[in-house]
């Protein structure tokens, strides 16, 4: 098994506390796909027979309303992974994931997986416990669509994109890669003009600043405290 892949294989939520010999069990059965930006790696409604890690870029979850719409439910990046509840309930797909960066994927196809259920028990454990945390994500994104400001959506949808691809140093946040804010617009419910109007007045109130294509949230904690 090459470095990448055990390096990956160990920051994935549900393949935590296990040991060399257990993941050497998963990256044999593992295999790597690779996909430029822009590009869809699943339609939802598509049958779903493979369980997707990202071992690098970023990938969007998003579901497309009666009306045309875009709605982003979650970005994810290096260690997350998706398409578990097709391997689960033999379902099709929930929802469509698209490359935001190019990545690279691990695969592994469901009879593996759940013959590696079967083997090491604890992946199911930590598998409920993942599906657990996504649930209460769900509902507190929710929460905030419904009932939250256009402020509020924006910067809950800031926070969410830290928690889940943000890097912290000290006080500061970075967002790395931060989607467009056509993307951020899609994940809030709301518009780009919104977004822009929004992140002009972060700026300017000193809460964020943009450096490169990162967009930093320059005291985490407070930002938490003010805002979520």
């Amino acid at each position: 098994m090459s470095p990448k892949k055990l390096e990956i294989l160990k920051i994935v939520p549900i393949f935590e506390d296990l040991g060399l010999k257990e993941l050497e069990k998963i990256g044999a059965v593992a295999f790597q796909q690779s996909y430029s930006k822009d590009q869809v790696i699943l339609f939802e409604e598509d049958g779903g027979q493979t369980l997707f890690i990202v071992m690098s870029g970023q990938v969007k979850i998003s579901r497309i309303t009666d009306d045309g719409r875009e709605v982003i439910l979650a970005v994810m990046a290096e260690g997350d992974f998706f398409g578990e509840l097709s391997l689960l309930d033999g379902h099709s797909r929930s929802a469509s994931v698209i490359c935001i960066k190019d990545a690279e994927m691990l695969l592994i196809n469901r009879d593996d997986f759940l013959k590696l259920i079967h083997e090491i028990p604890s992946i199911a454990i930590h598998l409920l416990r993942e599906l657990s945390n996504r649930l209460r994500k769900s509902d507190s994104q929710i929460k905030s669509l419904s009932l939250k400001n256009s402020t509020g959506k924006v910067t809950s949808t800031i926070y969410r994109l830290a928690q889940d691809i943000g890097t912290k140093n000290g006080s500061r946040m970075a967002i790395t890669n931060a989607p467009t804010q056509q993307d951020m617009a899609n994940m809030a419910g709301t518009s780009r003009e919104t977004i822009s109007r929004v992140l002009t007045k972060l700026f300017n109130e000193g809460y964020l600043v943009k450096e490169g294509s990162a967009l930093v949230i320059l005291d985490f904690e407070k930002f938490h405290k003010d805002f979520i």
